[in-house]
């Protein structure tokens, strides 16, 4: 029986899409508008059909042309708009919302579902967006085309993903309901991610060997923070800045991870330890960009380019964790495996 098909809208780096060929899926197309995480696909996914381009300006009609695809036809439509407009971190410094205008993207995949009608469709998003009338909207309208609709907010944490992840995952389906998965008793650590790498700086992997500078104050700071989970906050406070000891959130800033426990999440500031808990267990360093996407999930051989740390940390930071897609796309894949069997009888 051929493998299902699937496409794969704001694909970045090809989170999504790896974690749907792990499930057995064969991802036939995506669309990317960001030229660093086009290259990243490309280089991981050449045999995927990719359009490079701004989606809102890309009709699904040249898609089903392309892709030889008839309305209904499609296994699976999956994606993550966008999610920065619907996310607690939305405001500046707390005060006032910032202007996000990439919010209204859920709209253009609404439109992708109403021309393609696929069997099913897969969205993941920030828990943020649950609250949201776009949502609503889009869950309304997939009840109007006969979709059964499952939803729910998990930690990636408890399905194959080293580090705590909140996300929203919604599930619907045309041919039968689809229950998401259940959580993973066992969890998957910062050491079972990023044990046994080779040493950082000198690896002949670009992503483990950028450099790192950090003023000669905030390296000792750095070396005196307890090991294996240690934070800022177990130095005296005379070792501790101004801010830091004023500061009434983000406690995590300047922070090691515990060897044996998940990960905080990896985000676009990975690189920083000022950004979070994102100093290595025990080097004193922050963890490379190899390591993030270890963390993330992804296979010690994914390639990324050497785009700068910042950018690269950047695309990490936003990608989809490939274990998490995994576990939510297998229980699609034997629905629609166990539809086709039917129908052949």
């Amino acid at each position: 029986m051929k493998k299902p098909i699937a496409i794969d809208l704001f694909s970045g780096c090809g989170g999504l899409t790896l974690g749907l060929r792990q499930a057995n899926f064969r991802v036939v197309g995506a669309v990317e508008i960001d030229p660093l995480a086009v290259e990243t696909y490309q280089a991981n996914h050449p045999r995927v059909i990719l359009w490079p381009r701004d989606i809102r300006g890309l009709p699904a009609s040249e898609v089903m042309r392309k892709l030889k695809l008839r309305k209904g036809q499609l296994d699976l439509l999956a994606g993550c708009p966008p999610c920065q407009g619907f996310s607690r971190m939305r405001t500046r410094n707390g005060q006032r919302a910032m202007r996000y205008p990439h919010n209204e993207l859920i709209r253009d995949f609404a439109r992708f579902v109403r021309k393609l009608l696929p069997k099913t469709v897969m969205l993941e998003n920030v828990p943020g967006l649950k609250g949201h009338w776009r949502f609503r909207k889009f869950c309304r309208m997939l009840l109007r085309l006969n979709y059964d609709v499952n939803w729910d907010v998990r930690n990636a944490a408890d399905f194959g993903v080293a580090q705590r992840r909140q996300r929203l995952i919604m599930v619907a389906s045309r041919v039968g309901d689809i229950s998401l998965p259940r959580r993973r008793k066992v969890k998957m650590t910062v050491r079972d991610a990023i044990r046994g790498l080779p040493r950082a700086g000198s690896s002949g992997d670009p992503i483990h060997d950028f450099p790192e500078y950090r003023a000669p104050h905030v390296r000792a700071k750095i070396a005196r923070i307890p090991a294996d989970g240690g934070s800022r906050t177990d130095l005296p406070p005379r070792d501790q800045l101004p801010c830091h000891r004023r500061c009434t959130g983000f406690k995590d800033v300047y922070g090691r991870m515990a060897w044996d426990e998940v990960a905080p999440t990896i985000t676009g500031g990975c690189f920083n330890p000022s950004k979070g808990r994102f100093l290595h267990p025990y080097e004193n360093r922050a963890i490379t960009m190899r390591e993030a996407a270890l963390l993330q999930g992804f296979p010690a051989k994914y390639s990324f380019p050497t785009g700068g740390k910042q950018a690269v940390a950047q695309m990490i930071g936003n990608a989809l964790p490939p274990p998490f897609i995994r576990n939510h796309a297998r229980p699609i894949n034997a629905r629609l495996r166990r539809m086709k069997r039917g129908s052949r009888r």
